[in-house]
């Protein structure tokens, strides 16, 4: 048997699990517990062995772990496993091995992400439980936005709430933007540690982040993954105002305005149909108006927000699109070029109808000043290997 890394991916409501050779960092299996707590919960594993799915109703996070634990330990002897982990405050500046003291700060962290971190350390405790011996690491969003100077990470307000409260920007998303902007780097055949870059994860959530010299510098991200770029069903950017201004004319509490910015806003919202982008591509082309606004809008703050990353930048080697939408929607990398015509971004219309299969992911066009590029994000392979490097573990 080969011995083998399992990364494991909590959401709020799903759990990603994938499975690499320990050496060689080849993905033997990968899964998703998804819709997890409800009647519709389902585990589904894609394996060298075929796939596998089956319903697993009203699961917890706990139960699914134990269910994907099950499945995967009579078929792979783990030497590490490696957590995904959204929230590490100003504690976790990289990634750690996990013992007592590193959960407990992980906990702590937990009002910074009340949805994420709790069932990321109910998960790492039953790991510790399940394969007791075996050394695991955690994986931090943050860490890689740690590297923020304080002109990008302060916010506006009285620096007591700072200093109190640890309010500033944190930034997420990391694993993946260093993940591509290393890809990018390598095609260009540029050390990453003298790459400036600008990452943009275009998925339900959607963040840009400004790297320079392999340091990411600024980012769209704040406190929490609200701020930012409009995404599939959050707000973004906001005017603060408004949330008194709905308090008071709606009649609404602090957790209900809460609720409508998260899971009520973005492109759901603006287009009153969907949050996923390949419904709202497709109803566009019938003719649906507010479909179409959505999408405006989402290509004119994207714009935007690259334009306020290339602030941080004394030059753009590249920019690169990743996540579902940043890897999938032609539309939406096309639209967003056609704004950045002042970067003298110019976008290749075949290479880009192809996401760039044919051309080692570029979609710009040889006029481009800049190169840019559609590349996949694999946040899972890139947990892997952080975690094989920090255990220090052989490699092929």
């Amino acid at each position: 048997m080969i011995p083998a890394i399992l990364v494991l991916n909590a959401g709020s409501s799903s759990l990603k699990f994938s499975v690499f050779e320990a050496a060689s960092h080849h993905r033997l299996a990968n899964g998703l517990a998804q819709e997890l707590g409800s009647a519709r919960a389902i585990f589904h594993m894609d394996s060298t062995d075929g796939i596998r799915e089956r319903a697993i109703p009203h699961a917890s996070m706990l139960d699914a772990g134990g269910e994907i634990f099950d499945t995967l330990q009579r078929n792979f002897p783990f030497v590490a496993i490696g957590h995904r982990v959204v929230h590490g405050g100003e504690i976790f500046t990289q990634s750690c091995e996990i013992n007592a003291e590193a959960l407990k700060h992980i906990r702590h962290c937990s009002k910074l992400a009340p949805l994420h971190n709790p069932p990321a350390a109910d998960l790492i405790e039953l790991a510790i439980s399940r394969f007791p011996g075996i050394p695991q690491v955690a994986v931090f969003d943050t860490a890689f936005h740690q590297s923020l100077p304080p002109r990008a990470f302060h916010y506006a307000i009285p620096h007591e709430f700072y200093q109190k409260h640890g309010i500033r920007r944190y930034g997420f998303h990391g694993t993946s933007h260093s993940f591509v902007t290393a890809q990018a780097a390598s095609r260009m055949g540029r050390p990453f540690n003298e790459f400036n870059a600008i990452s943009v994860h275009l998925g339900n959530g959607c963040s840009a982040c400004a790297i320079r010299n392999g340091l990411s510098v600024d980012t769209t991200m704040g406190f929490t993954p609200l701020e930012g770029l409009v995404m599939g069903s959050r707000s973004g950017d906001l005017d603060p105002a408004i949330l008194s201004f709905l308090a008071d004319c709606e009649n609404l509490s602090h957790s209900e305005i809460h609720h409508i910015l998260n899971t009520r806003s973005g492109l759901l919202g603006i287009s009153g149909l969907s949050s996923d982008m390949r419904t709202l591509e497709a109803a566009e082309l019938a003719g649906n108006d507010r479909a179409r606004l959505a999408i405006d809008v989402f290509c004119h703050r994207l714009a935007k927000a690259i334009l306020s990353m290339a602030a941080s930048l004394d030059r753009i080697d590249s920019l690169v699109f990743t996540g579902g939408i940043g890897e999938n929607s032609a539309s939406v990398r096309a639209r967003t070029l056609s704004q950045l015509k002042v970067l003298g971004l110019r976008c290749d219309p075949r290479l880009n109808a192809c996401h760039g299969h044919d051309s080692n992911g570029r979609i710009s066009s040889p006029a481009s000043a800049i190169l840019a590029f559609a590349i996949p994000t694999q946040e899972e392979l890139a947990i892997a290997i952080e975690t094989a490097r920090k255990l220090s573990l052989p490699q092929a």
